[in-house]
């Protein structure tokens, strides 16, 4: 941490650069000392309790665990319900609290909207799947399930005496995925065997913009930093199979845009701090 410092040696520096000779600048150091000692009390800031003190902004690195709740829009809500996200990141702030980060985020939990879409393929007609001992589906789960990962840049806009903290506006730019993950655990539907899942999942992949405004709060205790806010993502995909069961040959498809918006929250774990602390004097 650099603290406020204003650093005033005494008569006795400013008279040797004047190059006064040694002993008398020796017999004038003597004499005023006393009185420079009275006059000056030094103060160490260390107490961030203190109401005066002022947390400097500081090259800092950390890592980062975080959590969102995403509601989807576009083809992405077409296909599947809100779902959650985990993942890692991490980040670069500059002294001039710029930030620079890496972030990956795997979503999950996302109910499929409407499991007609099987229809015809998968299921029969009448929306039922039979398994190859001709008994009625009763082991297969059907999930969506996302992944992303890329580059944010972005700037935190101090609010108090916490200049480590305050206002958090991120933009970013990456890859995103997509697909529903079918699992076949009981190990009794043929036509869920091999490659031929990859004719259901819908799997695509594509390009993604995301940005984020929330709160990033750091304090003394930097393992109880954190950040909280809401973000957004715009992505826009295609198929990465060549064929899909209940649409045909992708070659031709155009991207289609989807988006994500919600609340994502993470905890800190600072790795590095360029830290400068100083004594100043006040009268």
């Amino acid at each position: 941490m650099k603290n406020i410092t204003l650093d005033i040696k005494g008569f006795a520096t400013r008279l040797y650069v004047l190059q006064v000779p040694l002993f008398f600048l020796f017999l004038s150091f003597v004499a005023i000392n006393p009185l420079f000692a009275q006059r000056y009390k030094p103060v160490y800031k260390t107490d961030f309790s203190d109401k005066n003190y002022i947390d400097t902004a500081a090259p800092m690195i950390w890592f980062d665990a975080h959590f969102s709740y995403y509601l989807p829009v576009g083809d992405l809500r077409t296909l599947f319900k809100n779902n959650f996200s985990v993942g890692p990141g991490i980040t670069f702030k500059l002294k001039s609290n710029w930030t620079i980060c890496a972030q990956f985020s795997y979503m999950f939990g996302a109910n499929i909207r409407d499991l007609s879409i099987f229809n015809g393929t998968l299921a029969n007609k009448d929306g039922i799947i039979v398994d190859g001992n001709g008994l009625r589906e009763n082991g297969i789960t059907c999930e969506g399930r996302y992944w992303t990962f890329g580059a944010e840049f972005g700037k935190i806009i101090p609010v108090d005496r916490w200049k480590n903290s305050g206002i958090w506006l991120k933009v970013g730019t990456g890859y995103f995925g997509h697909k529903m993950n079918i699992d076949d655990y009981s190990n009794q539907f043929p036509q869920l065997s091999g490659d031929y899942v990859k004719g259901y999942d819908r799997r695509s992949s594509g390009f993604a913009l995301n940005e984020f405004i929330g709160y990033q709060f750091m304090r003394k205790n930097r393992l109880l930093s954190f950040f909280v806010g809401v973000e957004f993502y715009q992505v826009w995909t295609k198929p990465n199979r060549n064929y899909i069961f209940f649409e045909g040959p992708t070659k031709n498809m155009p991207r289609k845009f989807s988006g994500l918006f919600g609340i994502k929250a993470g905890w800190n774990i600072p790795v590095y701090e360029k830290k400068s602390v100083t004594t100043y004097y006040y009268r």
